[in-house]
C-alpha cells in the first residue's frame, strides 16, 4: 500500500480550488493560486519536494501562482498547448504521464471551456487501470459543467460539443470510483448551478448531475443558451496568466489619518471601506467605496481599474492582510496603505466625514407610499427573475457606475440587493457620483419578503 497525501485549498469568494498530492517524498500542485506559501508550507511539513506544477487551463477568474511557485521550489510547470501562454516547461499531450513518488498522473485533453483544457487522472503506479481521482479543471463540476462562452457567441455550439465529448469520452470512462476534483465549487463565475458539496465522484455525478443525463444535441442546445456575466477583470487575468506573474506584493503601509489625507489629495485613487453597511452609513471618509471585507474577493473586478493605488479603511486590524490577499488574487497589486486606528481615529481628529442613509424595509414601504423615492435593485439578472420589489429599477451593480439613474442629484434614491451588502456598495457609488440623498435598504429583498410585502417577476426581455 502506497502512502499518499492529498490536500485541497479553497480561495474564499472565488470558489477556486487547488490541490496538493504527495507520495514518496515528492508532490504535485494543481492550479496553484498566488498565495503560494500555502503549498510550500504544506509540503515542507510533510517532507515533500514539489516536483510538478500542473495547470488545467489558462484560468480567467484568478491569478495563477505557477511561476512564483516554480521560482521558490524549482518544480516544472506542465500545461496544455496554448501559444498565447509564454511560460512553462512542458506542453502535455493527451495520454502523457507524469510520475512522482509511487503515483502517476495521466493528462487528458478536455477542451470546451477553453481550448487548452487538460484534466488529470491519478493512479497508483502499480495499478494504471484504476483511476483514484480525476482533476477536471473547469470541464466537469459537482452538479454542473464549465461555461463555454469565452470565444464568442458564434463558437458556443462548437465549444459545447467539445465539452460534451471531453466529459463523455475522457472523464466518465475513468469509472464510478474516481473521486472528482474540479477547479471550482459553488458560487464560481466559471459555471452555473455548481452544487455546494465538497466531495463527489464520477459515479455520483452520473446519477445526480443533470448535464450528464442529456444527449449530445440537448446538451449543446442548453449549454449554448446559457448567459453568463463577464467581469472586466477577466481580460487582465488572461494577460497575467499568459505571461506568468510575479510573487504577490508586499503588504500595505500603515498610515496615520493626516498621512492618508495627504495621500488621497495627491493622485487618483480608490479608498475602500471594508466595514459593514450600518457602520459605513453612520460615517465614512468622503469618496469611500463600501465593499465589505469578504466582498473584495470578486466585486472589485467589476469596479476598479488596476493602475490606481488602493487604500483601505477596515473594521478589524486583521482585515488589512485578508483584503490585500483577496485583491492580489484578482490582480490588484497596488494596495498601498491602510488607515491606522480605523475610522474612529479619523473622526476623533475632526477630519471630514460623509454619510449615506440607511433605511428599513418598513420605512421604505412608507416612503414609497407617501413620497416619490426611486428604488434601484443592483443584484444580478438571474436574481431579478426570482422577484423584485414593485417599481424597482434594475441596474446591475457591476455596471452601475456607467449606468447611473436619470434623476436629479438631490432626488431621494434607495438601493436594494439581497441583504444590504451590495446595496451599500451601490449607495456609495451613487454618493461618489454626486447624488446627495441616497439610502441603502437594510436587509434588502430578504427583509422585504420576510415582512410579507409583495414582489413581482420582471418581464424577461431575452
Amino acid at each position: 500500500m502506497i502512502a499518499m497525501f492529498f490536500l485541497k485549498f479553497t480561495a474564499e469568494g472565488l470558489s477556486a480550488t487547488s490541490y496538493l498530492i504527495g507520495s514518496g517524498g515528492e508532490a504535485v500542485v494543481i492550479d496553484p493560486g498566488r498565495d503560494i506559501d500555502r503549498y510550500v508550507n504544506a509540503a515542507r511539513e510533510r517532507c515533500l519536494a514539489i516536483k510538478y506544477i500542473l495547470e488545467t487551463h489558462r484560468h480567467e477568474d484568478f491569478v495563477l501562482g505557477s511561476t512564483a511557485l516554480k521560482a521558490q521550489t524549482g518544480a516544472l510547470i506542465c500545461r496544455g498547448r496554448n501559444d498565447e501562454v509564454l511560460y512553462g516547461d512542458a506542453r502535455l499531450n493527451d495520454g502523457d504521464t507524469l510520475e512522482f513518488g509511487g503515483m502517476m498522473l495521466r493528462a487528458l485533453e478536455t477542451p470546451g471551456h477553453t481550448m487548452d483544457g487538460l484534466s488529470f487522472a491519478l493512479y497508483e503506479s502499480g495499478h494504471p487501470d484504476v483511476a483514484l481521482m480525476a482533476f477536471s479543471g473547469d470541464t466537469l463540476f459537482a452538479g454542473s459543467c464549465g461555461r463555454i462562452d469565452f470565444y464568442g457567441e458564434g463558437r458556443k455550439a462548437e465549444c459545447a460539443g467539445m465539452l460534451y465529448r471531453a466529459i463523455h469520452e475522457k472523464l466518465l470512462p475513468l469509472g464510478d470510483q474516481a473521486i472528482l476534483c474540479p477547479a471550482h465549487g459553488a458560487g464560481s463565475v466559471c459555471g452555473a448551478g455548481i452544487s455546494d458539496r465538497d466531495e463527489t465522484t464520477i459515479g455520483y455525478e452520473l446519477r445526480a448531475n443533470p448535464w450528464l443525463s442529456y444527449d449530445r444535441d440537448t446538451f449543446v442546445r442548453n449549454k449554448a443558451a446559457e448567459q453568463h456575466l463577464y467581469p472586466p477583470y477577466f481580460r487582465r487575468m488572461e494577460q497575467f496568466n499568459s505571461t506568468g506573474t510575479p510573487p504577490a506584493p508586499a503588504g500595505p503601509k500603515p498610515l496615520q489619518p493626516p498621512e492618508l489625507a495627504e495621500a488621497l489629495l495627491e493622485r487618483e485613487h480608490y479608498l475602500i471601506d471594508t466595514r459593514m453597511p450600518t457602520a459605513f452609513a453612520g460615517g465614512h471618509i468622503p469618496g469611500s467605496l463600501n465593499i465589505w471585507a469578504r466582498g473584495n474577493t470578486v466585486i472589485p473586478g467589476w469596479l476598479l481599474e488596476a493602475d490606481r493605488p488602493i487604500y483601505l479603511v477596515t473594521g478589524q486590524p486583521g482585515d488589512v492582510a485578508t483584503v490585500a490577499r483577496y485583491l492580489a488574487r484578482i490582480g490588484y497589486d497596488r494596495v498601498e496603505g491602510y488607515l491606522c486606528g480605523g475610522f474612529e481615529a479619523w473622526q476623533n481628529l475632526g477630519m471630514p466625514v460623509d454619510h449615506v442613509g440607511a433605511i428599513s424595509v418598513d420605512a421604505l414601504k412608507v416612503m414609497r407610499d407617501v413620497e416619490n423615492i426611486r428604488l434601484i435593485d443592483v443584484r444580478e439578472p438571474h436574481e431579478w427573475q426570482k422577484g423584485i420589489m414593485p417599481g424597482a429599477g434594475m441596474r446591475f451593480l457591476g455596471t452601475l457606475k456607467d449606468n447611473l439613474p436619470d434623476a436629479p442629484k438631490d432626488a431621494p434614491i434607495a438601493v436594494t440587493c439581497n441583504v444590504g451588502h451590495r446595496g451599500s456598495i451601490g449607495a456609495s457609488i451613487l454618493k461618489n457620483a454626486g447624488f446627495t440623498n441616497v439610502y441603502n435598504v437594510l436587509g434588502g429583498i430578504t427583509a422585504w419578503k420576510a415582512r410579507g410585502y409583495p414582489v413581482v417577476i420582471p418581464e424577461n426581455k431575452d
